[in-house]
């Protein structure tokens, strides 16, 4: 039996660059940083002070305020992208078929926030008095697809991925399989993470994984370059309304783009770093170029996982063990030198930004790229976006414990 087509018909974006997916995609575009100094707390002993946060976010543009404090920030943020990309779908009107419709959004770290308060209130007040009946559903993962679902009326698959940086892919990538082999019609996926936290940096910190170019934080992420010296830390959302290409064709839906391709697997090597080489990195991309029946010269772009750490060398090599000479002939840049790392958000917002790249036209670039790495020496489409015209991308998404996630989209004809 054939698979069913999956088409992209809805995205809402919520990130450091701005609150609405055209503010997003704009800011990409115009090669516009969204790092800047810590507001949400006194970062002023940590040894990083800088992060992508999503600033002139108002949850109660969704979200009654008297509902606010029964969820931590990640599941505010995912509520209003999700409403963003159901509403750019137009799926949102008297289902007449409510359990045809799934939920599968997920967190890297959940209700960080929530929980650290909650300690707070706890050693003050003691147990009777310093912990909400709400903290619970306020935290855990899984409440960001159930509010979601709750508030649109899907009764059909729900529930969330959790695997680090690779937890929005995964989730797009296992929605598709739901429409696939036909669970369902429609899908609401992606991440959300909000981990810009006193224990979010802090613990980040710890691992020396963050940049500390505090000084200059719209020059910290620096993906590629032999002066990188850590990530920056993102919170935000990206979801995407996924659904069956066919469906979406009879209804006169716009489609964004087309997700003909998907892989996941792990390098069951190190619990952080990668498999040399970008072993794993290399076998997950072949798989999604199996899946989506391509071969590596058709694919134009990838998004590239490229955090700005010691890794975006093992993925260049990946890159190149994959594609061959080709390698150097499309073009690859990480949008994270614009929107920091968003964890178990990022797949999302790269996929999203893979789908927009495809539609206009443009290929977004990697920003600071000022003094190139020798080990990263494809065309990293440095500094400003480039226009071309090109029928496939590749998103990659990698993360803590080996996890590995590659999606394909392509261009709509």
């Amino acid at each position: 039996m054939a698979r069913r087509r999956i088409a992209i018909t809805g995205m809402g974006l919520v990130t450091p660059l701005g609150v609405g997916t055209d503010t997003t995609w704009e800011r990409v575009r115009a090669g516009t940083s969204g790092i800047g100094p810590i507001t949400r707390f006194d970062a002023s002993e940590f040894t990083t002070t800088i992060a992508g946060e999503v600033r002139d976010f108002d949850p109660t543009q969704w979200i009654p305020k008297r509902n606010l404090r029964q969820m931590d920030r990640f599941i505010h943020l995912a509520i209003a992208a999700a409403d963003m990309a159901v509403k750019q779908a137009g799926v949102d009107v008297d289902k007449p078929d409510p359990e045809r419709y799934g939920c599968y959004i997920g967190a890297g770290m959940g209700g960080l926030g929530v929980i650290e308060a909650t300690y707070r209130t706890l050693v003050e007040k003691g147990p009777r008095h310093g912990i909400s009946p709400y903290f619970t559903p306020s935290v855990i993962i899984n409440l960001a697809p159930g509010q979601i679902s709750i508030l649109h009326n899907c009764q059909g698959p729900n529930m969330s991925m959790v695997s680090a940086c690779s937890t929005a892919a995964h989730s797009i990538g296992e929605a598709a399989r739901v429409i696939e082999r036909g669970d369902a019609d429609i899908m609401i996926a992606g991440g959300s993470e909000s981990t810009v936290t006193p224990l979010g940096i802090g613990g980040f910190c710890s691992a020396r994984a963050l940049s500390q170019r505090n000084d200059e934080p719209t020059k910290a992420c620096r993906p590629f370059t032999a002066s990188r010296d850590g990530f920056v830390l993102s919170e935000g959302a990206a979801i995407l309304v996924l659904e069956g290409y066919e469906r979406a064709q009879a209804r006169g839906a716009t489609i964004v783009a087309e997700l003909v391709g998907y892989a996941a697997n792990a390098d069951a090597h190190h619990i952080t770093s990668p498999a040399p080489g970008g072993a794993g990195a290399a076998r997950c991309m072949a798989l999604a170029l199996r899946d989506a029946g391509l071969s590596p010269e058709q694919i134009g772009y990838i998004n590239a996982h490229a955090t700005s750490t010691d890794a975006d060398a093992n993925e260049t090599a990946a890159i190149r063990a994959v594609f061959g000479a080709h390698a150097y002939k499309l073009a690859v840049s990480s949008t994270k030198s614009m929107h920091g790392h968003l964890l178990g958000a990022a797949g999302g917002l790269e996929a999203a930004i893979c789908a927009l790249s495809l539609r206009d036209g443009i290929l977004p670039p990697t920003i600071n790229l000022d003094d190139p790495d020798p080990a990263c020496d494809l065309d990293y489409v440095p500094h400003e976006a480039r226009r071309a015209s090109y029928e496939y991308a590749m998103s990659n998404s990698f993360g803590f414990g080996g996890t590995n996630a590659a999606l394909i989209l392509r261009k709509v004809q």
